[in-house]
């Protein structure tokens, strides 16, 4: 005898689950919209473990794009640190003195990543002016402008935009930073101690340490106002750098630390 009217139970199905860089896209994309996280609620959204949420959230907060907190995270403050805007109007001629000399030390054929800054910036100026034949990789939209119009090929990386920077960072951007070997990296910063270069803009600290990780020779472009400024992330120490490019030269204290750690001060014009 047929037996009707009962329905075999459906299996349960899980989420897709996601990859890692998807998952951390996608916590970056709700602090944009809640001030917190927890940790289990990720852990449940997701289908995975706590732990794996909780190195998602560590792996964020080491790039500077989320604040740890008890249990979770919650967005970076913008403290008070100016804009891009606002610094490309400070200190011009300083800068672009830094700009024209590190400018002459890229040579013909020559590959580089550039990242964002009001000196980069004003280094990707100089380049374009001088002609130089080479390839740069940036992170940085006014970079890539100011190169797209000369010889120099630009290869522009994906990423998080942030509107006030006119640069992108995040995962996408570390990921396709990793893909390349490059001659030269030249890159700023917003701070300049004994310890080494540090960054107050969210994500840049991630973006500086994975092009000085790519390349063959590391230069540093900052003018004297930021000596002795500490920002929140910590880009590198003496060791990661070959070449600071500097206005002035700093302080003994500042100076006798990253000479002695083998780096060089290249004091522009």
């Amino acid at each position: 005898m047929a037996v009707t009217g009962i329905q075999s139970p459906k299996p349960d199905t899980a989420p897709p689950r996601l990859r890692k860089s998807e998952r951390r896209e996608q916590i970056l994309l709700e602090l944009k919209l809640r001030p917190h996280l927890r940790i289990s609620e990720l852990a449940e959204r997701f289908n995975v473990s706590t732990e794996t949420v909780r190195r998602d959230f560590d792996a964020l907060a080491d790039d500077g794009l989320v604040a740890r907190a008890h249990g979770g995270a919650m967005a970076t403050g913008a403290g008070h640190y100016p804009g891009l805007d606002e610094r490309a109007h400070a200190r011009i001629g300083e800068r672009e003195r830094i700009g024209r000399r590190a400018a002459a030390l890229v040579q013909e054929g020559e590959t580089l990543m550039v990242d964002s800054g009001s000196t980069t910036i004003q280094f990707a100026r100089a380049l374009a002016l001088r002609g130089t034949t080479c390839t740069v990789i940036t992170n940085s939209i006014p970079v890539a402008m100011t190169l797209a119009q000369g010889p120099q090929q630009v290869l522009l990386c994906p990423g998080e935009y942030l509107p006030a920077e006119s640069a992108v960072v995040g995962t996408d951007t570390l990921d396709y930073l990793a893909r390349f070997n490059v001659d030269r990296c030249m890159i700023g910063a917003s701070g300049l101690t004994e310890d080494g270069p540090s960054e107050s803009v969210r994500g840049f600290a991630a973006v500086k340490r994975a092009m000085l990780g790519r390349a063959a020779r590391r230069h540093l472009l900052i003018d004297a106002e930021k000596f002795g400024k500490r920002g929140l992330n910590a880009v590198g120490g003496p060791g990661d750098l070959d070449s600071v490019i500097v206005d002035r030269v700093p302080g003994p204290e500042i100076a006798g630390t990253l000479t002695a750690g083998g780096v060089e001060f290249i004091l522009a014009d």
